[in-house]
C-alpha cells in the first residue's frame, strides 16, 4: 500500500505520520511508502493540479487532513473557507475515484446544529444518521466537502471528529495550559457541550480503518462529553497548575460564529465496523498531559 496524507503539519496530520512509521502501524497491514504532503506542495483548491498530482503518485488511501479551520474567521473569509473545506474535498474526491484509491475526509461535529437529538425528553448524541444542519460557515462548507466525496469518489471513508487537540499545532489544551500559567484565573464557556479528542486516538483508528472495505461516514470521538469549562479544569488540574476556573455561558463570550450548543457525537459506525476503543476523555487528556506534554 501507497498512502499519500495530506495536511501533514497539521495536528492530526504530523500524529498519522508519527503513527505510520511505527511499530504499531505493522498491526494494521503492510505499506510500501508513506507520502507527506502539505499545502505547499499539493494546492487542493485547483482541481487540474490536484488531479495531476495524484495521478503522477498513484496512491492506494489519500488521508486528507488538510482544512480551513479558523471558525469565526471563516464567517468573512467564507470564500477561502469554500474553496479549502469544499472545493478541496471535490477535488480530491475526484482524483481518487480517477486512480482507484480510497479517500478518507475527515470532518466536523460542526454540520449538526447543536439541538441534539432528542429522546424521552433529554438530549442524545448525534449518531452518523441523524440530519445535518450547520449553523456557521465553517460547518457549512464542511458538510458541503463531506457531499462532495460522496458524490465524487466511490471508496470514501468520512471520519467526523470534534475538539481535537495533539502535541503539533495550536488547540484548546495548549492555550489553556498557556493562559493559567500566565493569567491565573480564566473565564471558560459552560454552555456548549461536546467530545474532547485525543489526536493519537483518532489517528490509530483511521489507519485501522484505511485497511478496511468498511466505507462510509463515521463518528470518532473521545467517548464521554464535557463542556468547555468542564475540559479547561481537567487541563489545570492534571497539569497542576494553580488557577482558578469559572464558567461564564455564550453571551457572555460573545464571538463572529455561532457555535452549537450540543453537538456530541456516537461512534456507532465504529462499534459496527472495526470497534470503538477511543478512550475516554478524561484518560486521554491525562496521559496527554502527563506523557506527551511531560508536565
Amino acid at each position: 500500500m501507497n498512502i499519500l496524507i495530506n495536511g501533514v503539519k497539521g495536528q492530526l496530520g504530523s500524529q498519522l505520520v508519527c503513527i505510520a512509521y511505527s511499530d504499531l502501524f505493522r498491526d494494521y497491514g503492510s505499506i510500501n511508502n508513506i507520502i507527506e504532503v502539505s499545502s505547499s506542495q499539493l494546492d487542493i483548491t485547483n482541481r487540474k493540479h490536484t488531479i495531476e498530482y495524484i495521478g503522477s503518485l498513484k496512491p492506494d488511501i489519500i488521508i486528507n487532513c488538510a482544512a480551513y479551520t479558523n471558525v469565526d474567521q471563516a464567517e468573512e473569509e467564507y470564500e477561502e473557507a469554500f474553496r479549502v473545506n469544499s472545493l478541496g474535498a471535490r477535488n480530491l474526491a475526484i482524483a481518487a475515484e480517477s486512480v482507484g484509491a480510497k479517500l478518507i475526509h475527515i470532518s466536523t461535529d460542526y454540520v449538526f446544529d447543536g439541538k441534539g437529538v432528542i429522546v424521552n425528553g433529554e438530549k442524545t448524541p448525534y449518531r452518523e444518521y441523524d440530519v445535518t444542519n450547520p449553523i456557521n460557515v465553517y460547518g457549512k462548507t464542511k458538510l458541503l466537502g463531506e457531499n462532495y466525496v460522496r458524490e465524487f469518489c466511490s471508496k470514501y471513508f468520512i471520519v467526523r471528529t470534534s475538539w481535537l487537540y495533539g502535541e503539533k499545532g495550536n488547540n484548546f489544551v495548549k492555550t489553556i495550559l498557556k493562559l493559567a500559567k500566565e493569567k491565573g484565573k480564566l473565564q471558560v464557556v459552560n454552555d456548549q457541550i461536546g467530545n474532547p479528542t485525543n489526536a493519537e486516538d483518532l489517528a490509530n483508528h483511521i489507519l485501522r480503518l484505511a485497511f478496511t472495505d468498511e466505507y462510509g461516514i463515521y463518528h470518532c470521538t473521545g467517548n464521554g462529553f464535557a463542556s468547555w469549562y468542564d475540559f479547561a479544569c481537567k487541563i489545570v488540574e492534571y497539569a497542576g497548575i494553580d488557577c482558578i476556573v469559572e464558567p461564564v455561558t455564550s453571551e457572555q463570550f460573545v464571538r463572529k460564529a455561532r457555535r452549537p450548543s450540543y453537538s456530541c457525537l456516537d461512534n456507532m459506525m465504529l462499534r459496527n465496523t472495526i470497534g470503538d476503543n477511543m478512550r475516554n476523555w478524561e484518560e486521554a487528556l491525562k496521559d496527554f498531559i502527563k506523557i506527551r506534554l511531560k508536565i
